[in-house]
């Protein structure tokens, strides 16, 4: 698990903000301390100092390209048998009318539509909250489309990459290895342990990543078995092709989180730039 930097920095001193992809795994850890919450802090810490947030997020799928538009965007507590107090937290922050119109305007290989009932749903407050608990940060998502193809979704996430150099800081919110029905509930939701093929998943796209080979991971279907489980459903893992469409050639990569939990979950986070 690589350290976070300890020093934060102005969004005035650098060209880009970074991009993250981050595993955001069980909604408790919205309230709950673990490494994992520790390191989210961490960056909101060390960071640049964002001007916005573009998240997107493994639980907001719709027909058509969405964005959020609202100028107090709700916190959408979107699951179920959890304790009273998860359901009592709200993250109170701005969103951004004005980046949202940017987004719709600038984005030409497709339609954004302005959305006015979404919100924020736990994919992105739960972490969020974390890395800035004074909700000083106006955060709007932008939805998954269910009916784009990976290649698609990685195009349309090529055609944010200038909002980088405005102070923006892009989120997808996922998980690499996401398989609910392997899940071995007898273990800890915070303890690390991986099924075999969960690990073999996990480790073959992480080397892909760190070998630049894009094409692969768009065409994540094609890479074997073992991803295949991990990746039943493309929700949580089209997140990651929206953060790794906006390196840029000179950039590193860095992982943190990088364990899996509960078997079939995996915590791997991604910091680029």
């Amino acid at each position: 698990m690589n350290e976070l930097n300890t020093t934060r920095q102005s969004t005035d001193n650098i060209s880009r903000m970074p991009v993250l992809f981050v595993g955001h795994g069980s909604p408790m850890y919205a309230i709950e301390e673990n490494e994992f919450v520790q390191n989210w802090r961490g960056l909101g810490e060390t960071l640049p100092t964002p001007n916005a947030i573009i998240c997107i997020s493994a639980h907001w799928e719709t027909r058509g390209t969405q964005v959020t538009a609202m100028q107090n965007p709700p916190t959408i507590h979107d699951f179920g048998g959890f304790p009273q107090e998860l359901y009592d937290v709200q993250y109170p922050v701005a969103g951004s009318p004005e980046l949202a119109t940017k987004i719709i305007k600038f984005v030409s290989g497709t339609t954004v539509i302005a959305d006015q009932k979404w919100g924020l749903d736990h994919g992105a407050w739960s972490v969020i909250r974390r890395m800035y608990p004074k909700a000083n940060i106006p955060v709007i998502q932008l939805s998954l489309d269910y009916n784009k193809s990976p290649e698609e979704h990685y195009k349309l996430a090529k055609e944010l990459a200038s909002f980088r150099n405005k102070g923006v800081l892009l989120i997808g919110s996922g998980n690499i290895v996401h398989n609910l029905r392997k899940v071995t509930w007898d273990k800890p939701d915070d303890e690390e342990y991986g099924l075999d093929w969960a690990i073999e998943a996990n480790e073959t796209i992480k080397r892909l990543i760190l070998e630049n080979k894009h094409k692969e991971l768009i065409d994540y279907n094609l890479l074997g078995k073992e991803v295949q489980m991990a990746v039943p459903s493309p929700d949580h893992y089209l997140p990651l092709l929206y953060t790794l469409a906006l390196k840029e050639e000179d950039e590193n990569i860095s992982f943190f989180n990088d364990k899996i939990v509960m078997g079939s979950l995996s915590m791997t986070s991604i910091r680029i730039g």
